[in-house]
């Protein structure tokens, strides 16, 4: 069922790959007489524009009542997307370690594993405070990144750090709730 909650999420998993077709293709800019600068500008403006698809589709889902089973589905799968398309980008112009880009996507297929688990056994373990912070603070990076802003590199360890703990809080909390019901 398409609503706008779904509409946006849709959005958002089309705009992924332009943003990186953009990051990996400057010289789109730079043949035509540009600065280099307007494709960072391009690929952020990209990212921005997705990113706030995914507040507002979560947002309007539950004010609206519009959550729906496409929309539990999309929405997590387009997220994914998103920064797997801004880091991989990232990762293949040399703006980004591939070391804390293979930790990140990692603990991302990982968790998202364990979730699908999670669902097919019956255990609910909602996304915590934490997995809320790692997402604002992967964005934060990923910003950082595709500005060539000073500071970038910093962020996005920080954002590893962070991820990889939401991950073993997930881990954890999944543990607890799958050993309590199989007392």
């Amino acid at each position: 069922m398409f609503n706008i909650p779904n509409t946006l999420a849709f959005i958002r998993l089309l705009i992924a790959p332009v943003m990186f077709w953009v990051i990996l293709n400057p010289q789109l800019f730079t043949d035509n007489g540009w600065h280099i600068s307007w494709s960072y500008y391009t690929a952020a403006l990209l990212f921005v524009i997705a990113s706030v698809t995914d507040f507002f589709d979560g947002y309007i889902a539950r004010e609206l009542d519009q959550i729906t089973i496409v929309g539990q589905i999309l929405d997590p799968l387009a997220d994914k997307m998103l920064t797997l398309a801004a880091f991989l980008g990232l990762m293949m112009s040399g703006e980004a370690s591939a070391w804390a880009i293979y930790i990140i996507l990692g603990r991302e297929l990982f968790i998202t594993s364990l979730r699908t688990l999670s669902v097919s056994i019956g255990i609910d373990v909602s996304a915590s405070l934490m997995g809320k912070v790692k997402t604002v603070v992967q964005m934060i990076a990923i910003g950082f990144l595709l500005m060539h802003w000073h500071g970038g590199t910093s962020i996005l360890w920080m954002a590893v750090a962070v991820t990889l703990y939401s991950g073993a809080e997930y881990l954890i909390a999944f543990a607890k709730a799958y050993n309590k019901g199989n007392k």
